[in-house]
């Protein structure tokens, strides 16, 4: 079967803006990723139906089995999805998560508080932005519904915390992918005496989107900057409708399942601290065997870097489960509601599976198309230096958010971004590289089709293109900010420089979104 390739071609574009576009507009993500899958098929294959067809086989065939293997990372991490399903709806069932919701009833005062618990919780649990978003979730949607926060506003909440903290994060999976990336790139360009972990820290400070982010999520929570969408989800929240039920239910949202009165607090922090321990302690030891069969000496982030994380976080569920199960039969739950909880769980996450399996396959057509390569070649030509910075940033964020993964960006745009910064002045090669990492991970963050932003709607119980329409305002305005600061840092040479820009920007941007949070809806 012959194949196309689209690199050197604007229609590489078609089939993400398609399915973008017809997801935004029509809010059917299966219909729309599958029309954009079919469209790119047609694409690489020349339109040719029987190869067309064969090509949608292999491609349906390689979600699971792959080079004569099984396809670990999805099967890992669709497992994963189910086991925490399971022992979320068992937290529910138990009673717990109408405990937790009770005590910190008299302990969290108001709505603010309410988020910046889930932001600190967001904070804490970096390790990797998939665990974050469905962990921190289950944990603080009892508590969010508590004070009538809208499930589109907990989405923000935990897509926020997850990328952003994980890229500036060393110690996790982000961190140390990136780690990786950076020291093969600085690696093969002659500096062999620098530390790559120092060079990551250095490059903390200039991922300015990822830093505003998080500021701005501060602010929103403290504050209460409800503008755009979001403020009508705020609105109908204080009615009782968490989400809009005149478009359907989203994954997880059905409150059929009975709550014991029995229940207690432990019965949702020991499960959840039985998880996360467990899931580190897999990561750490799967990257520990791996530097061992490379002979390699043992390092905390070595082993981050080596760490294979879907089957990490399957077994870290499966032994998370167990915890939850031995709870639950010790409360002396009725083995018919445990049943039930069980087969709920598992059934309210494939929505979320389903929407997973389509990501994956039109990010493996994108991959075909090389729609990420067409989109790189854009930053050749004549650019002025200056605003190398400022248009990586932009070129990255618009490849994140056509092909729907920041990691696939990086590898394509940061040893682009090293050659540029060798052929013109080496000394601006790390803002360059931080404005990619920044730039990805804002595409990321806003992509409907990227399986982080389908993640946070799943650990939210959000409809997910609520939740992309709803965070997206805020995105923007991070963007402008982040834009601000690369074209200033980019003609000045200046890290102080873009900082204290991208400050002066974020002040009155929260200054605006203050005056218009405050006006009439």
């Amino acid at each position: 079967m012959t194949t196309l390739s689209y690199a050197d071609s604007a229609l590489s574009l078609l089939p993400p803006v398609v399915a973008i576009l017809m997801a935004i507009f029509t809010r059917k993500v299966l219909l729309s990723l599958g029309v954009g899958i079919l469209l790119g098929i047609l694409l690489i294959t020349d339109f040719a139906v029987v190869d067309s067809g064969q090509y949608l086989a292999n491609q349906a065939v390689g979600l699971f089995w792959e080079d004569g293997a099984m396809n670990s990372w999805n099967v890992y991490l669709l497992g994963f999805l189910i086991l925490l399903g399971m022992i979320t709806a068992l937290i529910t069932v138990s009673g717990a998560a109408k405990a937790f919701a009770e005590w910190a009833r008299t302990r969290i005062r108001n709505k603010r508080d309410a988020k910046l618990l889930t932001m600190f919780l967001g904070c804490v649990v970096f390790i990797d932005d998939y665990f974050n978003s469905l962990v921190v979730g289950s944990v603080a949607r009892p508590l969010t519904d508590r004070y009538y926060i809208s499930r589109s506003k907990l989405a923000y909440l935990l897509d926020s915390t997850a990328a952003p903290i994980c890229v500036i994060s060393p110690v996790s999976s982000w961190g140390a992918y990136i780690i990786a990336l950076i020291g093969g790139i600085l690696t093969a360009h002659g500096f062999t005496d620098t530390g790559h972990l120092s060079v990551f820290v250095q490059m903390i400070p200039m991922n300015f989107y990822a830093i505003f982010a998080l500021l701005l999520l501060l602010c929103v929570a403290f504050m209460g900057l409800d503008v755009g969408p979001m403020r009508q989800h705020e609105l109908n929240a204080q009615k009782g409708n968490l989400y809009d039920e005149s478009k359907g239910l989203p994954p997880g949202a059905n409150s059929d399942l009975p709550e014991a009165d029995s229940g207690k607090i432990i019965g949702l922090f020991l499960p959840i601290t039985v998880l996360v321990a467990a899931t580190i302690y897999f990561m750490i030891s799967s990257g520990a065997d791996a530097l061992a069969a490379d002979s390699i000496e043992f390092s905390v982030i070595g082993a981050f870097e080596k760490t294979d994380v879907a089957w990490s976080l399957f077994y870290g569920a499966l032994i998370g489960l167990a915890a939850t199960v031995a709870l639950v039969v010790s409360q002396g739950l009725e083995k018919g509601l445990l049943v039930k909880g069980l087969v709920a769980g598992a059934r309210s996450m494939l929505p979320a599976i389903y929407i997973l399996l389509f990501a994956w396959t039109i990010a493996g057509v994108i991959g075909q198309l090389e729609t990420g390569k067409y989109m790189a070649s854009l930053a050749s030509g004549n650019i002025p230096f200056a605003l190398l910075p400022a248009v990586l940033f932009v070129l990255a964020g618009l490849t994140a958010f056509s092909t729907g993964t920041s990691w696939g960006t990086f590898g394509i745009m940061l040893p682009i971004a090293a050659d540029m910064a060798m052929g013109t002045h080496t000394n601006m090669m790390l803002p360059m590289l931080a404005a990619v990492l920044a730039g990805a991970v804002f595409g990321d963050h806003c992509s409907p089709i990227s399986d982080t932003t389908i993640l946070s709607s799943t650990g939210a119980n959000c409809h997910h293109i609520d939740h992309v329409l709803t965070q997206l305002p805020y995105a923007v305005i991070v963007v402008i900010i982040s834009l601000g600061g690369y074209t200033v840092l980019g003609f000045t040479e200046s890290l102080t420089a873009g900082l204290l820009t991208c400050t002066v920007l974020f002040i009155i941007s929260v200054l605006i979104l203050r005056v218009k949070s405050k006006q009439p809806a």
